[in-house]
């Protein structure tokens, strides 16, 4: 049995496994069959029996295959999986004493799909039991020490490897919802310090204006001069604090390139993605610093979001042709793509920059983010 093809068969990171990896794996998985289909189209097997052997082979497979295709997450059985564990289980161990030691290695996929699908305990305790059911069965039907042995080491061994593979699909899975819980914690504790910043902002100023507000009100009750002067006041503190609160603003939404890029090498890398910047020219004005450095948080969100890529490149040049941005990775993205919030935003701004942009698959694998600002818009700001 290949055991790639078993890691295919329970292959994926995500919490609940690809139904459809599961069955691709299969195909690589059942190359232990030959032994029951030898025995079937050899001729040793006539009459009745090859009819009953048929019958029971094709009922094992349809066993087999429902229980590692039923819904489950990592260590977790969903719903049909024990009682579908149960009867493969029980024709793995009824089908070797029935039909002879070419059936032994029934007990080798049951090892498989317990050490995925059951808890550390319950796997090896079900490993255990299936390495007695080769021990008694090997006996029973008079198999050679040296196959017996075999099948032992394989059950050991492809048990121990599966549960393995199990336990680090659940850590993974485990980083993934820490990973989006510490984003989520990020982004409240940012909300919070936006709300403390701008209240002491616009604490003193608001209070400012109440304050004249009610002294103009009643200065012109009296037909003072004064509350000609008052008035004034209040709208030059209230224009202060708008140019202050769109400063605020502008601080919280645009950072520079250099930090964005820097931002960009610490996030994947902490996403296990290897990461190449280049640049290229001499360095962006500030009117186009600002817009890339946007442009380059959204790229790399998108990548470490939803690319599930192991590579990165960076690339940003500015000459006399105009500034460029390309964010290419080599995830598995195929066909159209839709874009998300993000991206339209991007778009957007880049628009209004006099810019383009492009994003979409490329034809040797990946997928591509290709901002482009000509060199005219320079020299307009």
């Amino acid at each position: 049995m290949s055991r790639l093809g078993e890691i295919f068969t329970f292959g994926g990171t995500e919490e609940r496994p690809s139904r459809w990896r599961r069955l691709m794996g299969m195909s690589f998985g059942l190359v232990y069959l030959f032994y029951p289909i030898a025995d079937i189209t050899s001729g040793s097997v006539t009459g009745f029996k090859a009819y009953a052997e048929v019958a029971a082979l094709v009922a094992f497979v349809a066993s087999y295959i429902a229980t590692v295709m039923s819904p489950k997450n990592y260590g977790q059985p969903g719903r049909w999986t024990l009682p579908l564990l149960g009867l493969t289980t029980l024709m793995a161990i009824v089908f070797p004493f029935l039909f002879g030691g070419g059936w032994l290695a029934l007990p080798i996929y049951v090892t498989v799909v317990i050490s995925m699908a059951l808890p550390l305990r319950a796997a090896l305790a079900g490993m255990a039991g299936m390495v007695a059911v080769v021990l008694v069965g090997g006996h029973f039907t008079g198999a050679d020490g040296g196959t017996i042995s075999l099948l032992v080491l394989q059950v050991i061994t492809l048990g121990v490897l599966f549960m393995s593979v199990r336990n680090t699909r659940v850590l993974v899975v485990q980083l993934h919802q820490a990973q989006g819980e510490v984003a989520r914690l990020a982004a409240g504790e940012e909300r919070l310090r936006i709300a403390r910043d701008l209240h002491d902002l616009l604490g003193h100023s608001l209070s400012l204006i109440v304050l004249k507000s009610e002294l103009a009100g009643r200065l012109s009750e009296q037909g003072s001069p004064r509350a000609a002067d008052e008035i004034r006041d209040i709208e030059s503190v209230a224009r202060l604090a708008l140019q202050e609160v769109r400063e605020a603003v502008t601080g919280y939404r645009q950072r520079g390139l250099s930090e964005e890029l820097d931002n960009a090498r610490a996030a994947l890398d902490a996403a296990g993605v290897a990461v190449t910047v280049r640049m290229a020219g001499t360095p962006l004005p500030d009117v186009l610093d600002g817009l890339f450095g946007w442009a380059v948080r959204e790229g790399v969100t998108n990548v470490v979001r939803h690319a599930r890529a192991s590579r990165c490149e960076i690339t940003v040049s500015y000459d006399d042709g105009g500034a460029a941005l390309e964010i290419a990775d080599n995830g598995p993205h195929a066909g159209p793509y839709e874009a998300g919030s993000g991206l339209c935003g991007l778009a957007e701004r880049v628009e209004a920059a006099g810019g383009s942009v492009d994003a979409g698959s490329r034809p040797e694998g990946g997928f591509r983010l290709w901002v482009l600002v000509p060199v005219a818009v320079d020299s307009r700001a």
